[in-house]
């Protein structure tokens, strides 16, 4: 393109910059920019600043510092927007805080007025902190100040407060957005909802979930993941079981964290049965676990199985047995080791009913012999 002499504006290369960024590809954008003078387009404040929000926004904070130095240091004045790109990526660790207040205190100086999103930010980079106190004397004067809080704002300091355990203050902040004509996000209602299901107060989360619905704001996994994790932990199973056939309704897969909660759920409450039905159709359905979720994975298998043969309904009915069998061969195929009690568990089961001790050889011969070493 250059050597055909073409015209490329300022707002072609910050496009380019701006997809980079989007990718989470932050020095390709830093090199588009550095190409700009190539094609004799000359980067304007607007450029600086746009570079200078892709490198905070993709936490490269000590280019991102040097590069704010180099505007500086070739005259580019200070701004609302570039300070507030730079209180932003001070917020990003409690140990620059006060650095992002003193620059803050110091924009009316600068001829800079501090707005909206300067508030958001601090207030969001508090929360994230714990400093609920500080948060809601800034909200406080913010409002003062006569900067409108935004969605983002109330979120910030909802999440902040359920974090605390001041659930009753945060329902309230949400009825104050809903009072202000202040759409709540996906993100606001879930930070409730988790702040409910944490505090053991899962019937107020699914009230907010229905409220969310009648709003036309679309649960995301985070959502039900929250309301699924928060159900099984008060053992409300049939209300998580309800919330899952919805979120399958919505097009949304579970996956083996999720089924993971279920499945303990039921283990919790001495369910086996259940739970290997779970177990099964979290397999058929081929979801496999992640480096995260593998140590989870095998010790499910170990409950579920060890459960299902320890219960005492278990050896009363010999389809219990085969059961925890076949989920031993699934570990084995699925490359999980059984721990010790699921082999005595599953063994010891079969040799107390004589009539299947022909097949509890046979599963001893094919199980063991991979697993444990011949006594020599």
């Amino acid at each position: 393109m250059k050597e055909e002499k073409c015209n490329i504006t300022e707002d072609i290369f910050l496009s380019i910059c701006r997809a980079y960024g989007r990718v989470h590809r932050p020095l390709d954008a830093v090199r588009i920019f550095h190409t700009m003078k190539d094609f004799q387009c000359k980067p304007t404040e607007k450029s600086y600043i746009t570079v200078f929000a892709i490198l905070v926004e993709e936490n490269q904070l000590k280019i991102a510092l040097r590069f704010y130095r180099h505007m500086r240091e070739i005259g580019i004045p200070p701004s609302v927007a570039s300070l507030n790109v730079l209180i932003k990526a001070l917020c990003k660790n409690s140990g620059t805080m006060d650095s992002a207040f003193r620059i803050f205190r110091e924009m009316p100086n600068r001829g800079c007025t501090p707005d909206s999103y300067t508030y958001g930010t601090l207030i969001n980079g508090l929360c994230r902190f714990g400093k609920i106190g500080e948060a809601k004397e800034l909200f406080k004067e913010m409002e003062t100040k006569g900067c409108l809080p935004s969605v983002v704002t109330y979120s910030s300091l909802i999440h902040g407060l359920c974090q605390s355990n001041d659930l009753d203050e945060a329902l309230g902040l949400l009825e104050e957005m809903i009072s202000k004509c202040i759409e709540p996000n996906v993100f606001t209602y879930s930070a409730l909802m988790d702040g409910f299901c944490k505090g053991g107060r899962s019937s107020q989360a699914m009230e907010l979930l229905e409220m969310m619905i009648s709003k036309r704001q679309r649960p995301n996994m985070i959502t039900y993941s929250t309301l699924i994790h928060g159900l099984c932990k008060e053992g409300k199973l049939r209300e998580a079981l309800e919330i899952l056939d919805r979120m399958k309704l919505q097009g949304l897969k579970p996956d083996a964290g999720l089924y993971a909660k279920i499945i303990n759920g039921f283990c919790d409450i001495f369910k086996f049965q259940e739970a290997a039905n779970f177990l099964d159709e979290m397999v058929l359905g081929g979801i496999s676990p992640n480096r995260l979720t593998w140590s989870l994975h095998v010790r499910i298998y170990n409950m579920v199985v060890q459960g299902l043969c320890t219960n005492v309904e278990c050896f009363c009915k010999r389809g219990d047995l085969h059961k925890a069998a076949r989920i031993v061969d699934e570990m084995v195929i699925d490359g999980c080791v059984p721990a010790e009690g699921t082999w005595n568990a599953v063994v010891g089961g079969f040799w107390d009913r004589r009539k299947v001790r022909e097949s509890t050889e046979l599963l001893q011969v094919e199980l063991m012999s991979e697993f444990v070493e011949p006594e020599r």
